[in-house]
């Protein structure tokens, strides 16, 4: 397989169930090797990045947190070091967690857990989003939001986001 995600689009992986979507993007990531040739991020290998949280944002796995920590401790935890509350409460913002941002993250819904994801993610207002099934568990009305949300990203800053559903 051979792509590039060029600044300001969107480009999704669609595919049956086993069909490598979530595997690709663990392999771009760092996180699992690939069979074969490499995965690079800007021209380096992800693991070679200064600072990843500025490159690219992920969500792989929205049960990847402390059940006991708050949403907002909980990014406060993730944020690289340098980076302002502030911006850790514009992603709440942009997440749409305002009303559970102090609430424990063990006690959400699947997709207020997405929401938390899309917002770790966002933390390092990198230039490239992965988010593997970012709806997930959320309501019409909530996917419909998020989707919004997602859908300005890309003519935002030239971000680009790519999405595994």
């Amino acid at each position: 397989m051979s792509f590039t995600v060029l600044p300001g689009q969107a480009t999704g992986f669609v595919g049956h169930n086993g069909a490598g979507k979530s595997t690709t993007m663990r392999v771009i990531l760092g996180l699992d090797a690939a069979d074969a040739g490499s995965a690079l991020v800007g021209g380096r290998p992800y693991r070679s990045l200064r600072h990843p949280l500025s490159h690219v944002g992920a969500l792989l796995d929205a049960a990847a947190l402390q059940p006991s920590r708050s949403a907002r401790n909980h990014l406060l935890w993730l944020a690289p070091q340098g980076l302002a509350a502030r911006r850790v409460d514009e992603v709440i913002g942009q997440a749409g967690l305002q009303p559970a941002a102090r609430r424990r993250a063990g006690g959400f819904s699947l997709g207020m857990r997405q929401r938390l994801g899309i917002a770790a993610a966002l933390l390092g207002d990198p230039p490239v989003i992965r988010l593997d099934e970012p709806f997930n568990g959320m309501d019409r009305r909530a996917s419909c939001g998020c989707a919004a949300c997602c859908g300005r990203w890309p003519s935002r800053a030239a971000r680009s986001w790519c999405p595994a559903t």
